[in-house]
């Protein structure tokens, strides 16, 4: 694995932290989902938020929870680096690893439901629940917004997610997704 993700995920560690502690548990995972539903006033009785939960304790279960290679239920960054190098090696797997998750949050983000994430969407999510900077937020969106429609959909946030997650390339706008990395 090259620095650029090491960077990247540290970025995606440092927000999934929820509580900051340094490590990530099960229940930060769930407080994650919980941040992003009340960011969008959602109840979590909607099925979106429920289909969120549903889709984070599956990914703790199978991607986050291996990773806990002492067995104390904490994941801590070295452990989720090397777990994340392991487990995300293959872009051909998002679909399965990734993009279930990935659809949930693309359906909490998409308040309106007219399947695109606008920029305010955007900003509110990754700005307000994601702790990205509005600059950064305004910057990123519009490197992602492919097409120059004001809006990313469905296959422009997979794909963003795909480059975070897979990609090597530091001046990929989707590298500072999670926050600003540095160069």
């Amino acid at each position: 694995m090259t620095e650029v993700r090491e960077l990247k995920y540290r970025q995606w560690f440092r927000g999934a932290d929820v509580d900051g502690d340094g490590v990530i548990t099960r229940q930060d995972v769930r407080l994650m989902g919980e941040r992003y539903i009340a960011a969008r006033g959602a109840v979590p009785e909607a099925a979106t938020a429920r289909r969120l939960t549903e889709g984070l304790d599956a990914f703790w279960a199978t991607v986050i929870a291996p990773m806990d290679q002492d067995g104390d239920g904490k994941v801590d960054l070295r452990e989720m680096t090397e777990g994340f190098r392991q487990a995300l090696a293959d872009p051909a797997l998002y679909s399965q690893q990734v993009g279930p998750v990935a659809d949930c949050y693309f359906d909490l983000i998409d308040l309106d439901g007219d399947d695109r994430i606008d920029r305010a969407e955007f900003a509110e999510i990754f700005g307000q629940a994601g702790n990205v900077s509005p600059e950064d937020c305004a910057a990123v969106f519009n490197a992602l917004d492919l097409d120059g429609s004001g809006g990313l959909d469905r296959g422009e946030f997979h794909q963003a997610l795909t480059e975070f997650f897979y990609g090597e390339d530091p001046d990929a706008p989707a590298a500072h997704l999670f926050g600003k990395i540095p160069s």
